[in-house]
């Protein structure tokens, strides 16, 4: 590479570096447009505990209902502007629970609440008691039995609110997925001329009279019911109804200031590591660990731009980088030991350095694969602050690379004489 596509390519090298800083610092022009997102152990928040009422699934569903009940809360909470909210599901003998994570939300009981009123939408089949006469049009629960089915708000699609043109009432038409049509098709097809509930969390909100079947996949929620809980109904809808109820069993609160004593702690703790290495690489390698500081100051720099875009910080996620650190030094290490043994055997500096770099890439290579497969198995097999150690990691793996074999070698090949 000659000498003009050296200095082009540490220059751009160089002014991504002052973006990043720029860009990273708290309190600099990027905070304004792209702020810190932290993890609920810095900035605090709440750790909520819900059971999942399977009792109504079938064991073969049970897996599909808990991830369709994650994606569902999920998109709850963002709806009510709560930042990255971290689902995850656990078992515990027979008891199936969704841990729900509320990072830096000012209401928590809002939140809670929002939650906890997720409609339960339902469809039942009417079922006239023995003992009593011809279905009546208001139902109660003496007269009939409610037949539970399989169409509930897990095969929801979207929902908007409508009128009656009749009577002008307020009410919900519902669109069902593929699957739900046909089941809804079936059900329709099996009570011609019966009554069909609707079940909202459990309470009966229309009972209407099966006419024919009904094909392609739509439905009308009536019931009495203001403009207001209508909306609020369709709001719920489109953003997803619970495939089974779920019941707040615990719930704890984190304090921000707590999180922000043990991220100063962190920090520091990372500041004063980085500082040593600093050292002995200035101490041990004279010129070369020079040159391994800036490389090591830019790497920290744009890795951190990196985190502050794709990555919700945790103190997890601040040790997975830290640990990176020392990966990136390590590489440097490798390279440097090389060239000195270039050296030895006579070889000019230049040469050795160009030497050093390709002999020492295969065990650079090697070893940080190996900590990429570690990192991969820890982010899919696990959850909640090992899943964000993991990932912080391999970023910071994967960039150490950067550093090493592109960062440090332009540095020496712009800087050392030939």
């Amino acid at each position: 590479m000659n000498k003009q596509r050296i200095i082009f390519l540490l220059v751009i090298i160089l002014v991504l570096a002052v973006i990043g800083g720029i860009f990273v610092a708290p309190k600099w022009l990027g905070a304004k447009y792209r702020p810190w997102r932290l993890g609920l152990d810095l900035v605090g928040g709440s750790h909520l505990v819900y059971e999942v009422d399977m009792s109504k699934v079938d064991s073969k569903d049970q897996d599909s209902v808990l991830s369709g009940l994650r994606d569902v809360i999920e998109k709850r909470i963002n709806l009510f502007g709560v930042s990255e909210p971290r689902v995850t599901s656990a078992q515990q003998g027979d008891s199936h629970r969704l841990i729900v994570e509320l990072a830096g939300i000012k209401d928590v009981s809002e939140a809670v609440k929002q939650i906890g009123l997720t409609p339960f939408l339902d469809f039942r089949e009417v079922v006239q008691k023995p003992s009593q006469g011809s279905t009546s049009t208001i139902l109660k629960d003496e007269n009939v039995d409610f037949v539970p089915t399989q169409l509930n708000g897990r095969y929801v699609k979207n929902a908007q609110l409508d009128i009656d043109q009749t009577t002008g009432a307020t009410q919900v038409a519902i669109q069902f997925s593929d699957e739900g049509g046909k089941i809804f098709e079936e059900l329709t097809a099996k009570n011609v001329g019966k009554q069909l509930a609707i079940f909202l969390d459990n309470n009966l909100v229309s009972a209407p009279t099966v006419r024919e079947k009904i094909s392609g996949g739509k439905a009308v929620i009536t019931g009495n019911f203001t403009l207001d809980d209508a909306k609020q109904m369709v709001q719920r809808f489109n953003a997803g109804a619970l495939p089974a109820p779920i019941n707040l069993i615990s719930q704890q609160t984190i304090g921000a200031s707590l999180g922000q004593d043990s991220l100063k702690k962190a920090l520091y703790a990372g500041f004063i590591g980085t500082i040593l290495i600093i050292i002995f690489l200035i101490f041990y390698y004279r010129k070369y660990g020079v040159f391994a500081a800036f490389a090591l100051f830019i790497y920290i720099v744009l890795t951190a731009a990196i985190f502050k875009i794709f990555v919700v910080m945790s103190l997890a996620g601040i040790a997975g980088f830290v640990l990176s650190i020392g990966m990136a030094v390590d590489a440097n290490i490798l390279v440097f030991e090389r060239v000195k043994e270039e050296m030895k055997k006579g070889l000019l500096e230049a040469q050795a350095i160009e030497e050093g770099f390709k002999r020492a890439w295969a065990s650079i290579r090697d070893s940080n694969i190996s900590t990429i497969i570690t990192s991969i198995i820890l982010y899919e097999f696990t959850s909640s602050f090992v899943k964000g150690f993991a990932l912080t990691l391999l970023i910071g793996v994967l960039m150490s690379m950067f550093s090493a074999i592109t960062i440090t070698k332009t540095f020496l090949r712009a800087f050392v004489r030939k």
